[in-house]
């Protein structure tokens, strides 16, 4: 029996790890097909609006189907916020982008209260530096891409992926623990 409990942690840390570093990349990939206003940005767009309900379908058999769409819809805001306001900066629409950013901080929160809400293993606070520091992190990486300053734009995306590997970590130990009868 412990196998098979070592199995199932070994495949959550594994598909949390997965689907966010393809939040981190296809997010990214966003950011660069609007800087170069690339001709790819639907078919970019739709791929990384899809990375929510990816979310969604591991956090079912946990949380149900109501909780993980919730998530869901918090993830796609955020996702939504966050490129209207690559799209305002790089229009140079600072008050438009002032307040997209208010949003994207409200929605951070959002998630970090919704998140513990649903896993005691899970806080609030630590959600939200996670997610604060996530969001910075972004926007200087996006910042860095309008300006064509890429190598500098890489290595914010270096840093974004060892950031997101430590919030899929932090996001699967709390569902093994919670659910740790596995």
């Amino acid at each position: 029996m412990r196998n098979r409990s070592n199995h199932g942690q070994v495949c959550i840390v594994n598909q949390m790890r997965t689907l966010w570093k393809q939040h981190v990349y296809w997010t990214w990939f966003f950011i660069v097909s609007t800087a170069a206003s690339l001709s790819d940005i639907g078919a970019v767009t739709d791929r990384l609006l899809r990375n929510p309900k990816d979310f969604a379908r591991v956090l079912i058999p946990f949380y149900g189907a109501e909780a993980a769409g919730q998530f869901a819809e918090l993830f796609t805001e955020h996702l939504k916020i966050g490129g209207d306001l690559v799209n305002a900066a790089k229009n140079n629409d600072v008050k438009k982008a002032d307040a997209l950013r208010r949003n994207w901080y409200e929605n951070a929160d959002e998630i970090a209260c919704f998140l513990a809400s649903i896993n005691p293993f899970w806080n609030s606070s630590k959600w939200q530096e996670m997610m604060y520091s996530h969001l910075n992190m972004t926007e200087k990486e996006a910042a860095l891409q309008l300006q064509g300053d890429y190598k500098a734009s890489i290595d914010m995306l270096d840093s974004i992926e060892q950031e997101a590997l430590m919030m899929a970590d932090y996001m699967a130990c709390g569902i093994v623990r919670q659910f740790s009868y596995w």
